[in-house]
C-alpha cells in the first residue's frame, strides 16, 4: 500500500493522481495531510507536491472524455468534504481514462458513479439553499456582512451568483465552520483566510445603526402578516429546515 499525502487542494489532489500514473503505483490511497493518520505501519508514504502542470494535464485529459460539466461534478465531490472523496474522484478518473469514449458519470451500475451522483445532488441543495438564505447585515464600515454554517464548502460555488447579484455594494460572506470568506470591495471578489475566527459576539456591536432598525422593523413587519390560523410548520419546516433559521432575521 502507497499512501499519497496532499496538501488538500484541488490541484494537489490531481497532482497526486497524475503521480499514480507516472510512478505506476497499484494499491493506493490519497489523504490530505490535514486527516492523515498513519494506521499501516506496513504502508508506503509519498508525499506529493502540488504542481499545476501536473493537475492540468490530468483534468485537460478528463475533460475531453467528461465535458466540463464532468469536471464540475468532480469539483462538488471534492468540496463535499467525504471521508473517501479522493479515492471516489480517483476510481472515475480511472473509469475515464480506460473507457475514453464513454461518459462514465451515466454509468450509474458502477457503485462509486452512483456514490457521485449522489454527492452531487445533496451539494447543489446546500448551494442553491445558500443563495437563498443568506442574509447581509449592514456594518458600521459600510459593508454588507453574511454569516454561513453549510453543511459542505460550497462557498467557491456560490461566489459568482453573489458578485453578480450585488455589484453596487461592498459585502462580506464567511463561512462559521471553515473559518474563510468571501470579499467583494466593488472591483475584485477574493477568498480571504482570517488568522483567528471572527468573534461574532463583539461583530454585532459594529451594526450600523441603520441594520438595527431595518432588523426590528422587517421582524415587526413579519409579525404582522403572519396569519396564525393559516399556519403550517411542517410545510414550513419542508421549505425553510430549522438548522436554516439561525440566518433569518425574522426567525430572530
Amino acid at each position: 500500500m502507497t499512501t499519497l499525502l496532499y496538501d488538500g487542494s484541488f490541484d494537489g489532489l490531481f497532482t497526486a493522481i497524475f503521480e499514480i500514473f507516472e510512478y505506476k503505483f497499484k494499491d493506493v490511497e490519497i489523504v490530505s495531510k490535514e486527516r492523515f493518520h498513519q494506521e499501516n505501519i506496513f504502508a508506503e508514504i509519498h508525499e506529493v507536491i502540488t504542481q499545476e502542470q501536473k493537475s492540468e494535464r490530468v483534468l485537460v485529459k478528463v475533460e475531453e472524455n467528461i465535458g466540463k460539466s464532468g469536471i464540475h461534478d468532480l469539483l462538488r465531490v471534492f468540496l463535499s468534504e467525504e471521508a473517501d472523496l479522493e479515492q471516489v474522484i480517483l476510481s472515475a478518473v480511472r473509469q475515464s481514462i480506460q473507457y475514453p469514449k464513454e461518459n462514465i458519470l451515466q454509468n450509474y451500475a458502477h457503485p462509486d458513479i452512483l456514490r457521485i451522483a449522489k454527492i452531487c445532488k445533496s451539494v447543489r441543495r446546500e448551494r442553491h439553499r445558500m443563495t437563498a438564505f443568506v442574509r447581509f447585515e449592514k456594518m458600521q464600515d459600510e459593508v454588507f456582512f453574511a454569516k454561513i454554517d453549510p453543511d459542505f464548502n460550497v462557498l467557491p460555488l456560490i461566489r459568482n451568483h453573489f458578485k453578480n447579484r450585488y455589484q453596487d455594494q461592498k459585502w462580506m460572506i464567511y463561512d462559521l465552520k471553515r473559518n474563510y470568506g468571501l470579499l467583494y470591495d466593488l472591483e475584485s471578489c477574493e477568498f480571504f483566510y482570517p488568522d483567528e475566527k471572527i468573534n461574532l459576539q463583539k461583530y454585532q456591536e459594529k451594526f450600523h445603526d441603520e441594520e438595527n432598525q431595518y432588523q426590528k422593523l422587517w421582524q415587526r413587519y413579519f409579525f404582522k402578516t403572519n396569519i396564525v390560523e393559516r399556519k403550517n410548520l411542517k410545510l414550513h419546516i419542508q421549505h425553510v429546515p430549522k438548522r436554516y433559521w439561525k440566518y433569518l432575521t425574522e426567525k430572530h
